[in-house]
C-alpha cells in the first residue's frame, strides 16, 4: 500500500512516522485492493479544544473511497482512534460488497423515488458568498445504491456520481427522516 504522510501546526519523527505507516498498512488487510492511503496531521490551535492533536486517513481502492477523522489529546492516541474506526468501515465496506455479490440486485422503482423540480435561479449572488474549497474527483459510473454506500463510507450528506443506467449526473442524499434521496439530470 502506498502511504503519503502530511502534517501541518505538527512535526512527524521519523519513528513515529513509521509506527503511522504500519498500523494503516495493518488497515488494509481488512479490504484486499486498497491501494493507496493518505494520512494527515494537524494541531488545533484553538485553547478552548481539549482534543488539539487531528488525525485523518483517507483510502483509495476498489472504486471506493473510504475516510476517516479522530481527535485526541496526543497524535499516537488519534492515529489509535482512526484505525479503529477505518477497520470498522472496511468490515461494513466488504460485508456490503460480499452480501451486494452473492444476492441478486433488486430493481428500484421509479415511483420509489423522490423526484424535485428544477431549483430556483437566484439571478443577484449573495455578497457574503466566499468559496473555500474546490475538490475534484473522477466519477465512475454506478447505480445508486452504490452512490449511497460511498456517501456512507465518506460520512458526507450528498454524493454525486454519474448514473450506470442512465449515464445522466446524479445525487444521493441523506433526509432529515433518515432516509436516501435520489437527484437525477435530466
Amino acid at each position: 500500500m502506498d502511504i503519503s504522510i502530511r502534517a501541518r501546526n505538527i512535526e512527524v519523527s521519523e519513528s513515529f512516522r513509521q509506527t503511522v505507516e504500519e498500523k494503516v498498512a495493518h488497515v488494509g488487510r481488512f479490504l484486499d485492493g486498497m491501494d493507496h492511503a493518505e494520512v494527515r496531521f494537524l494541531e488545533e490551535r484553538n485553547p478552548r479544544i481539549a482534543d488539539k492533536e487531528v488525525c485523518e486517513v483517507t483510502l483509495h481502492g476498489h472504486g471506493h473511497v473510504v475516510r476517516a477523522r479522530a481527535t485526541a489529546p496526543d497524535p499516537t492516541t488519534a492515529v489509535d482512534l482512526v484505525v479503529g474506526k477505518l477497520e470498522h468501515s472496511l468490515h461494513k465496506l466488504k460485508g456490503k460488497l460480499v452480501d451486494r455479490a452473492h444476492v441478486p440486485r433488486a430493481t428500484v422503482p421509479v415511483d420509489g423515488v423522490d423526484t424535485v423540480g428544477p431549483p430556483a435561479v437566484d439571478s443577484a449572488p449573495d455578497p457574503g458568498f466566499r468559496l473555500v474549497r474546490t475538490k475534484q474527483f473522477d466519477m465512475k459510473p454506478m447505480t445508486p445504491e452504490e452512490g449511497a454506500l460511498q456517501m456512507e463510507l465518506l460520512g458526507h450528506s450528498f454524493f454525486l456520481f454519474t448514473n450506470a443506467d442512465t449515464g445522466a449526473a446524479a445525487v444521493v442524499y441523506r433526509r432529515h427522516d433518515g432516509d436516501v434521496g435520489l437527484i437525477e439530470g435530466a
